[in-house]
């Protein structure tokens, strides 16, 4: 594989705000990519989100089966939400499966992965933990996320990838990421 260090790079001069709330900010960033063309890019910046995946001994997921309706789409969803600020990302999944569902999960999780969902103009942080140990505390408390929860046996993931039924990059990457392990392939990711 070539080495990054000798690929094209675009340069980032500045950026400027022209929204701003709690949940996000949009800019708009004065960039020049390696062609000296220099023009403004639209950037949204979000809080980091963490993702819980929750998987019992008879290798069933729990997934919140759910409305979005930004996209008025129903599928599934792994249980996660945004990181606060100086919240450890795992404890912020640890954090939003309990909420979500009333599983709390036990113990030190597995990192399956972290990505950005669309660096191209996007900048949200995704992190992924599975548990594979955790208990049943009540009910949810945050009715916000509205939903029936389901235990997912890990079988039918396949057929909610090819029919399009999983809501969002991250419940999709943690999703593969179930089946590659389940195929014998492990994709371990660098220390964060």
């Amino acid at each position: 594989m070539e080495s990054s260090e000798s690929l094209p790079r675009t340069t980032k001069r500045g950026e400027r705000t022209v929204y701003d709330s709690e949940w996000l900010r949009v800019g708009l960033a004065d960039i020049e990519p390696p062609d000296g063309r220099r023009f403004e890019h639209h950037v949204v910046h979000m809080k980091p989100v963490s993702i819980a995946v929750l998987v019992d001994d008879s290798d069933r997921a729990l997934m919140l089966h759910r409305h979005r309706w930004v996209t008025d789409e129903i599928g599934y969803e792994f249980l996660g939400g945004l990181i606060e600020p100086g919240e450890d990302p795992a404890d912020t999944a640890r954090r939003e499966a309990e909420e979500e569902s009333g599983w709390r999960p036990s113990g030190p999780p597995q990192h399956l992965a972290s990505f950005q969902p669309l660096p191209g103009m996007v900048d949200s942080l995704t992190h992924i933990y599975l548990w594979r140990s955790f208990d049943h505390v009540g009910e949810p408390s945050d009715l916000e996320e509205a939903g029936l929860l389901e235990w997912v046996p890990l079988p039918e993931l396949p057929a909610l990838v090819a029919g399009n039924r999983l809501l969002g990059a991250g419940t999709l990457i943690a999703a593969l990421q179930l089946l590659a392990r389940q195929a014998g392939v492990e994709f371990t990711p660098g220390d964060e």
